[in-house]
């Protein structure tokens, strides 16, 4: 009897430890079946690069953990292969870039292609292979050009494979910067700009549209100075900015040397208000340490809502939060929430396609209606543009911050401001 006992209670444990075992019992066990892969081309040791495989990666832990993507009757985790594309560093060529891209598809078997090329030359080269092979990809950093989706819509056959869930440059001067600089003007009596760029595509078009928009709304455009990438000396535009009596600078660079152009600004005591609709040094959170404190008053884009904190959206928070304690710094710039919801987003059309055949995807994608990070995510059909907006409940929005006092205080759009810009008080004298 003893024995027969013995033997009951072996099974009802053996039987136990089967049962926990089974893959329906936990979420993490549930997404056991072949990993989705994301290829992700990004320039790793900048800013829009580093930035991006955080966010990416940190929404595969997130949606793994909660069990991982639906696709039909089968629950797979996502998995994620980084490759540097080195695209952003001076004078790599595109076709560099474009081999990262060939070998995500081709050696690490990536369904899908999320993030970069980074420079917009790059991605845009990049589009003929991701037509050849059927690749869906979502731009979620760099590549500002407008270029970009208009090749999109002018030959959609080709190019349906290629989304971007962040901003353009055309939108961001004309819904953003402009509307801004107008802010600024109504409230501090200021009209007169100074322009400095980097030589790039985006912003040689966005440092000519910006002039062109200003003079037209009243404002005294007094020059432009461009500047190679990697330049680490900006003391003679600085100067030829006080002689003209300049009270603006709009700054639109995505290269780290920007942190030494705000450092000169400062010492020298420029007269007139930092204004970076891009300026990549001065988004990330570590700035004005870095700087030891001669950040203060810079103003920066960082494209979208989420790149520094704000109350744009209940999940705007939730990612600032979710991000920090990941990684152990708040999200630090564009780059970083697009990215972050890209993977949602995919996530969300391959769940309604229940496949990963890729124009079943784009068609899916196509019909994305989603509430995210920065807003409601919907992408124009015929270009695949993420749609923009200044309301959050409308559209994608974006973020335009202020350093004051150590923080990045969200000043625009209005509906997710979180203060006012200030002067620097040696303006004020």
């Amino acid at each position: 009897m003893k024995v027969k006992n013995i033997f009951l209670l072996a099974g009802v444990l053996f039987l136990t430890v089967g049962l926990l075992s089974l893959p329906f019992l936990t979420p993490e066990a549930i997404a056991q079946g072949k990993p989705i892969i994301i290829g992700a081309p990004l320039a790793t040791a900048f800013l829009y690069g580093w930035d991006a495989e955080r966010a990416i990666k940190l929404a595969v832990e997130e949606i793994n953990a909660a069990g991982g993507v639906k696709v039909g009757n089968e629950k797979r985790p996502f998995k994620v292969e980084v490759m540097d594309t080195r695209d952003l560093e001076p004078g790599v060529p595109t076709s560099d870039a474009l081999l990262v891209v060939e070998k995500l598809i081709l050696e690490k078997n990536a369904d899908f292609i999320v993030g970069g090329p980074v420079r917009s030359e790059a991605a845009l080269a990049a589009m003929d292979l991701l037509s050849k092979y059927k690749k869906v990809s979502i731009l979620t950093t760099g590549v500002l050009t407008p270029a970009y989706h208009k090749r999109i819509e002018s030959d959609y056959e080709k190019f349906k494979y290629c989304f971007r869930i962040s901003g353009e440059v055309t939108w961001m001067v004309v819904g953003e910067f402009i509307p801004c600089l107008m802010e600024i003007k109504a409230k501090h009596n200021l009209n007169r700009l100074f322009i400095m760029i980097q030589d790039v595509a985006h912003a040689r078009a966005g440092g000519d549209l910006v002039a062109k928009l200003a003079a037209e709304k009243g404002w005294e455009v007094l020059g432009k100075e461009i500047y190679p990438t990697g330049t680490t000396d900006y003391s003679v535009g600085l100067m030829k900015a006080k002689k003209e009596n300049a009270q603006v600078i709009l700054i639109w660079m995505d290269m780290p040397e920007t942190s030494i152009l705000l450092k000169q600004w400062y010492d020298m005591k420029i007269p007139a208000l930092p204004y970076g609709t891009i300026i990549s040094a001065a988004e990330e959170p570590g700035f004005w340490k870095a700087t030891e404190g001669k950040g203060e008053y810079a103003m920066a884009s960082v494209v979208n809502a989420g790149n520094a904190p704000s109350k744009a959206t209940p999940w705007t928070m939730k990612f600032v939060e979710a991000y920090t304690k990941r990684w152990k710094v708040e999200p630090e710039g564009y780059g970083t929430s697009s990215s972050y919801m890209a993977v949602y987003t995919l996530k969300d059309a391959i769940e309604r396609a229940g496949t990963l055949d890729s124009a079943t995807v784009v068609a899916a994608l196509e019909k994305t209606d989603l509430m995210g990070v920065y807003g409601r995510i919907k992408f124009n059909p015929k270009n695949h543009q993420v749609i923009p907006s200044v309301d959050p409940n409308e559209g994608a929005v974006g973020t335009i911050f202020q350093w004051q006092a150590g923080k990045r205080i969200v000043v625009f759009p209005p509906k997710i401001a979180m203060g006012e810009v200030k002067l620097p008080p040696w303006m004020k004298k």
